[in-house]
C-alpha cells in the first residue's frame, strides 16, 4: 500500500512517500548490507560542531535474536502488537556532552533527530518502512543495553518490509488506511514575526 502525502506544494517523492506504517512482513528479513546503508545515511547528518552525538543500538532479529527480544521487551503492549513482525529494532541515544570540550550539548537531541530522519528516508529509498516509537520503557532499555548515564535515551525505530494491511488487527488496520494529514503551512510557519502566516 502506498500513502503518499497530499501536499500543498510539490515536494520530492522520497519525502512524500515516507510514512510510518505498522504492517510489517515477518517473513522478510533486512540484510546487514541494508542496515549499514541506513546507518551510513544517519552518519552523514549535520550536527553542531560536527560532533555527531547520535548512537544507535541495532537489534536485527536475523542476526541477534537475543538483542531483538531485549528491545522488543522494552516496548509497551500497544507497540508490541505490531512491532513483533518488524525484523529490525533500533534504540536511539544521544550524547549529552560535546566530545571536544565535555560541556553540555543541548543540541544533541535535535541533531540525532536529523540523523534519524536521514535513516528513515534511506529506508524509504530502499523499499523499507521505518516507524519511530516513543512507547517503550527507557530505563529498562538503558539497563538491557548497558547505555552509559551520559547518553539520553531517545525513541526506538522499527524497520522492515511492508505487509498487506489485512495482517493487522481491525483497530490498527483503521489507523493504517486512514488518510495522512498535517496542519496547514500557515499554522506552522511564520513570515518575519510570530503568528504571521507564511502562506
Amino acid at each position: 500500500m502506498q500513502k503518499p502525502a497530499t501536499t500543498e506544494q510539490p515536494i520530492h517523492e522520497l519525502l512524500a512517500n515516507r510514512w510510518s506504517g505498522r504492517a510489517y512482513d515477518a517473513s522478510k528479513s533486512v540484510s546487514s548490507t541494508q542496515v549499514i546503508s541506513l546507518l551510513e545515511a544517519a552518519r552523514w547528518a549535520p550536527s553542531c560542531f560536527g560532533d555527531q552525538p547520535w548512537r544507535y543500538v541495532v537489534c536485527n532479529k536475523a542476526e541477534n535474536m537475543q538483542a531483538w527480544q531485549a528491545a522488543f521487551d522494552c516496548l509497551v503492549a500497544a507497540n508490541q502488537s505490531w512491532a513483533v513482525n518488524a525484523p529490525v529494532l533500533l534504540l536511539i541515544c544521544t550524547d549529552t556532552l560535546f566530545s571536544h570540550n565535555q560541556k553540555a550539548n543541548k543540541w544533541g537531541p535535535y541533531d540525532t533527530g536529523a540523523a534519524t530522519e536521514n535513516l528513515c528516508l534511506q529506508a524509504t529509498a530502499l523499499g523499507l518502512m521505518a516507524h519511530q516509537m516513543g512507547g517503550f520503557d527507557a530505563d529498562k532499555a538503558r539497563v538491557a543495553f548497558k547505555v552509559p548515564e551520559r547518553y539520553q535515551i531517545l525513541p526506538m525505530v522499527a524497520v522492515g518490509y511492508q505487509a498487506p494491511v489485512d495482517t493487522l488487527t481491525d483497530e490498527l488496520k483503521e489507523r493504517e488506511v486512514a488518510p495522512r494529514s498535517r496542519k496547514t503551512l500557515g499554522e506552522l510557519f511564520f513570515n518575519g514575526t510570530w503568528d504571521n502566516p507564511i502562506a
